[in-house]
């Protein structure tokens, strides 16, 4: 087992563990015990990943000897809204759940956004545990604290930030992943070593068929590398003010198409179109250096990713919902760059996001 330790300073008592292996389901009552004791959980999921870890992950729950209650919601995008989050503190105030009670979130990340959203709203804040299911969960969402639902307005726009008490990364249940979900992870692993590791950049275009054929020693070396990227970058700033802005390259764009699609484009799919065209709005803005657009384009083909605007998506109506952007300032569309593969655009004295002119925006969309 490999643990990665997520420092946080701006809260006390907020640092927390990623731990990576195989098996550790088998293992919860321990890590519970260890890392969030309490004296009742609930354990969130979608009705897909339910049906495959629920009662497992219900039994070894229940040998800890608490209360253990497993809480259900149809699967998909459409259910992370404030519906699915009343209906889920509506049971949880019917069985009975106190403030010392936690949560266990098991799923993807629709499942860890509302599950952290439940936690950090329920009797105002209870614990939470992350386990992650995707490999997209694994290496992104479940790290960092970000939590929340969408609105018609688009994608994350209600939410808080609660840090959780552990992560839990079994990677015996990636076995389980079809080649569309496995993608949609390799899309975060792409930006990871876009905005900072140039050398896992290269090893994930090199390994590419190994990695999609889930070879277990290339596909843990790319989880390990891309937790290790994300907790580094969120142990420097845990609420988005500053440095941790680079980890939205690419999902400006991806967060308009996510939305415009209402959701029936998947966040990872919709990521590798941002990087793709990110990357293109950087070089075009002379920000980017020339070259880098096509390969990371390049990468993301081999992983059976799309690279263009998705036929139907009017230009008008992305930019519309880019407007809702959670990085735009006065007005301005504001996005994250890189300077070239591994190295980030930006600083702490400018800033890590940049202004893109309308009009810039609208011809690489075109």
């Amino acid at each position: 087992m490999v643990t990665i330790r997520v420092p946080i300073t701006e809260q006390r008592d907020a640092s927390y563990d990623i731990l990576i292996g195989r098996g550790l389901l088998s293992q919860l009552p321990l890590l519970l015990g260890q890392a969030c004791p309490a004296a009742a959980y609930a354990i969130i999921t979608d009705a897909h990943v339910g049906k495959l870890y629920g009662e497992a992950v219900l039994a070894e729950v229940a040998e800890t000897g608490c209360q253990a209650e497993l809480l259900t919601f149809p699967a998909g995008e459409r259910s992370k809204n404030r519906e699915t989050w009343a209906h889920l503190c509506d049971r949880m105030l019917a069985h009975h759940f106190g403030r010392d009670a936690a949560i266990i979130a098991l799923g993807g990340g629709v499942v860890g956004d509302i599950a952290g959203f439940v936690a950090a709203t329920y009797l105002r804040g209870i614990p939470l545990v992350q386990m992650p299911t995707t490999l997209l969960a694994m290496i992104d969402s479940s790290i960092g604290g970000k939590t929340g639902v969408d609105v018609p307005a688009g994608k994350n726009l209600v939410g808080a930030f609660l840090q959780p008490r552990l992560v839990i990364a079994d990677l015996n249940v990636l076995v389980t992943l079809a080649p569309p979900q496995l993608a949609a992870g390799l899309a975060e692993a792409i930006k990871h070593g876009a905005i900072a590791d140039a050398e896992y950049f290269t090893f994930l275009e090199r390994e590419h068929e190994t990695i999609r054929a889930k070879v277990p020693e290339q596909l843990e070396r790319l989880v390990a590398r891309s937790i290790e990227i994300k907790a580094q970058v969120v142990s420097q700033d845990e609420r988005e003010a500053g440095v941790r802005a680079v980890l939205n390259f690419g999902h400006t764009i991806a967060h308009a198409i996510e939305a415009v699609s209402k959701f029936e484009v998947a966040h990872g799919e919709a990521v590798g179109i941002g990087l793709s065209l990110e990357s293109r709005l950087g070089e075009a803005l002379e920000i980017t250096r020339r070259g880098t657009a096509e390969r990371i384009a390049g990468l993301l083909r081999q992983f059976g990713l799309r690279t263009e605007r998705p036929d139907g998506f009017t230009v008008d109506a992305l930019i519309e919902v880019m407007q809702q952007d959670k990085k735009r300032r006065k007005g301005e569309l504001r996005f994250s760059f890189i300077e070239e593969v591994g190295v980030a655009a930006g600083n702490d004295r400018d800033g890590w996001t940049r202004v893109a002119p309308e009009g810039v925006v609208r011809e690489v969309l075109g």
